[in-house]
């Protein structure tokens, strides 16, 4: 799918959405502004050395919500909701990759700064924060291409978190033992060696097993739940880790509808067990899989 070339050839398809309804008596101008700036610093830049014809750009949606802006300090106190897709193979529909909400999503921005981002020299919290996102979503997708076939990328978003630490505003979410899903608890767990087996379910769920479901379902579907049973391993490897729970999350209403009413009884009930042990607040939709 992807050559190493160089020139152009930017990665994602970036739509962002800015939720200002919180902030009262304050000029919508800057929001505006806000929402032009991101996305075209996420889209219009090259963020690897990987060639990405236009239909492969990896499509991604981020929501934040302004929960609170000083004017004169121009400092914003935000809620992010980040999400990135996938094509399925001889599909007309996309399979969510990565979703997650941050809390911690705080910076300072004045209308029409200029955003400027280096790895080794972060100075800046939303290009930090914003990086961190591109660079995550770019190496999940490419570990549902290849096995671990985003290492490359996701060593760069790890760097950020650590280069990161000293940041003021968004310093809580870059900083290890604030809370388990906070973005170092995130790519930490992801890319940990013993976690790799969470890394190898990403390939097997969608390019053996997904992607293989319009051409042969039975098939496509024995695969998906191997990679299942790699998410039941990785809940065990690491039983703190909340990164196979997200994945139970952004995936509930895809993996229902893949095994409802098509899969036999045990099948079934061990994979309602397997999801359950992970994220018991599901039960109610994992039950709909025995049925």
């Amino acid at each position: 799918m992807l050559v190493c070339l160089s020139g152009q050839a930017q990665e994602l398809t970036a739509r962002v959405n800015i939720n200002h309804q919180k902030i009262q008596g304050t000029d919508v101008a800057v929001f505006d502004n806000l929402k032009q700036a991101i996305e075209q610093f996420i889209n219009e830049r090259q963020w690897t050395q990987l060639q990405f014809s236009r239909p492969e750009r990896i499509n991604c949606t981020f929501n934040i919500t302004v929960n609170k802006y000083e004017v004169n300090e121009h400092k914003f106190e935000c809620t992010l909701n980040v999400q990135a897709t996938r094509p399925v193979f001889n599909a007309n529909y996309t399979t969510p990759t990565f979703y997650n909400t941050d809390d911690s999503f705080n910076f300072i921005y004045q209308e029409y700064d200029k955003m400027e981002f280096r790895v080794d020299q972060l100075d800046n919290d939303l290009t930090a924060l914003i990086a961190y996102y591109c660079y995550l979503i770019i190496g999940i997708d490419l570990d549902t291409f290849s096995p671990l076939g985003g290492t490359e990328v996701l060593e760069i978003c790890r760097n950020i978190t650590l280069n990161s630490q000293s940041l003021v505003l968004s310093g809580k979410g870059w900083k290890a033992f604030d809370d388990m899903k906070n973005r170092y608890a995130v790519i930490n767990d992801y890319m940990d060696s013993g976690m790799e087996s969470m890394r190898q379910l990403m390939y097997k769920y969608h390019r053996e097993g997904l992607d293989v479901m319009a051409e042969n379902p039975d098939r496509g579907r024995a695969a998906i739940t191997e990679a299942l049973s790699l998410l039941d391993k990785a809940h065990k490897d690491k039983p703190l880790s909340l990164v196979p729970q997200l994945f139970t999350e952004f995936k509930r209403d895809e993996i229902v509808g893949l095994y409802q009413g098509k899969a036999n009884s045990k099948e079934k009930d061990d994979l309602f067990n397997i999801l359950s042990a992970i994220n018991a607040s599901m039960n109610t939709s994992w039950r709909l899989i025995q049925q």
